[in-house]
């Protein structure tokens, strides 16, 4: 009786009010809009090639604002309300519902035409799901659909095996620099749209500086991006500490003690949250899977190797993997980790001196730029990893490695440091397309004297001009 048609309907009509009022109130749908928005809007209405969009990301990074943008756009343009339909599985109710069940419900109630524009949220939750997507698409050449989900691997995975020639995935990452200064609406500098990092180098004297002065008034934002910038929600509240403590407990414990342990049928949750706090306090660094087992008395190497899995496909983590930059060996995988926002991992460490420790704001920063260029590289399928030949002093902490692409980023943010002359990025930056050494002071930017070939640029002017380069359509390479 829980489930008979008129309670599903009576949620369906109150999770999609535009039935009734023709629009979409300003408190769902936002108005500053983010890359992801823009490449699914792209793939929702491409005139030859039929696609579903599959977005996926971690919880509370604005996967269900993309879709109210998106039926707010369609809205806008005239398609009729009751030809849209948005399903959240990570309800109460419609977690118990069978997925042809609410269709069926919409199909008799609401609009019995083939031509709907479906909107499923959260759908690792619903049952089969990449089957009856697959019969969706199948047998209505006229619908087209847009879907959440928060466990990407296990999501892109179906999608291989059933989805071929009918999804296209877009992975969402928390907020990039560039979108944090325009949700905030922090003036943008006018820079000429055709400007890429890659030809910084070619630019004067003169005209490397006016770009740097006209970047420098985004210095003060970017402390505050690393601590609590990367969700959308968060970065608008004034209320840091209780910004820290929703992403804990919506972000951290919901995913740990709910949606992995419900997707995976994990049995001890304690050991997933030894392994995610080690991780925590182990950012940016090499792991070694025996380390871990032995520090966390108890825990055997495969159920560590497991956990670590959960938690890439729940999106709290990224795996950078070794990579060999002459090509000819097969590195183990002894992978570096970092934490998928550096904001999840304050929430978690709870550190109160953060922004006065340089470790820690070293630590932060090459979260945030591996994160960037991670995402930056994402539609390309490039390989971004870590190389490192022999010790922590030669090693180059991002590589991205592409057919007839390599760039090589070492991250130095600090006011001193040094780099060796036989430092790795050194030794290898003639062979590459480009090699950056991201500084921490504003006016440390220019070629590196000693190696003109490496090129000197501050973290938030570079993670901005990304984000302006992504806006423009130029993902080719830093």
């Amino acid at each position: 009786m829980i489930t008979d048609s008129e309670n599903l309907l009576k949620v369906l009509s109150a999770t999609n009010p535009w039935w009734k009022s023709g629009k979409l109130s300003e408190d769902y749908a936002k108005p500053v809009k983010r890359f992801a928005y823009y490449e699914g809007m792209k793939i929702l209405n491409h005139p030859d090639i039929r696609r579903m969009v599959l977005l996926t990301g971690a919880r509370r990074i604005g996967k269900t604002t993309i879709m109210y943008q998106m039926i707010e756009h369609l809205l806008s343009r005239g398609t009729a309300p009751n030809r849209i339909v948005y399903i959240t599985f990570d309800h109460p109710l419609l977690k118990l519902c069978r997925f042809d069940g609410i269709l069926d419900v919409f199909r008799q109630n609401i609009y019995p035409g083939d031509d709907v524009y479906y909107f499923f949220d959260e759908i690792q939750y619903a049952g089969d799901w990449d089957a009856w997507l697959k019969t969706l698409y199948d047998t209505n050449p006229k619908c087209k659909a847009v879907a959440t989900g928060s466990a990407s691997p296990l999501l892109i995975n179906k999608a291989s095996e059933s989805g071929v020639g009918r999804w296209s995935t877009l992975s969402i990452p928390t907020l990039s620099f560039y979108e944090y200064c325009s949700i905030l609406e922090i003036e943008q500098p006018d820079l000429k749209s055709d400007l890429k990092l890659s030809e910084l180098r070619n630019l004067s004297v003169q005209e490397q500086t006016s770009v740097f002065q006209k970047l420098s008034p985004l210095q003060p934002f970017f402390n505050r991006y690393l601590t609590v910038g990367g969700f959308p929600e968060l970065a608008l509240s004034k209320d840091e500490l209780f910004a820290q403590r929703v992403m804990r407990d919506d972000v951290v414990d919901k995913v740990l003690k709910r949606d992995i342990p419900a997707l995976y049928n994990i049995r001890s949750i304690v050991d997933l949250e030894k392994i995610f706090l080690y991780l925590c306090y182990n950012s940016s660094n090499i792991i070694s899977m025996d380390a871990i087992s032995k520090e966390l008395d108890g825990v055997t190497r495969p159920t560590v190797e497991k956990y670590i899995q959960y938690l890439e496909s729940a999106n709290l983590i990224y795996i950078s993997n070794p990579i060999d930059l002459s090509g000819k060996k097969v590195l183990k995988s002894q992978p570096k980790i970092y934490i998928a926002d550096a904001a999840i991992r304050n929430a978690v460490i709870m550190q109160e001196d953060i922004l006065t420790n340089s470790t820690e704001m070293g630590i932060m920063a090459e979260t945030a730029i591996y994160k960037h260029v991670r995402a930056f590289y994402y539609r390309l399928t490039a390989n971004v990893g870590y190389c490192r030949k022999s010790g922590k002093e030669n090693e180059i902490d991002i590589v991205v490695d592409y057919p007839k692409i390599r760039i090589l980023i070492e991250v130095k943010y600090r006011d001193h440091y040094s780099l060796n002359e036989k430092a790795l990025i050194i030794s290898e930056s003639e062979k590459a397309n480009s090699a950056l050494l991201v500084t921490r002071r504003e006016n440390d930017f220019g070629p590196l004297q000693s190696c003109p070939s490496v090129y000197r640029i501050p973290a938030y002017a570079f993670l901005y001009l990304l984000g302006h380069a992504e806006k423009n359509g130029y993902a080719n390479y830093i």
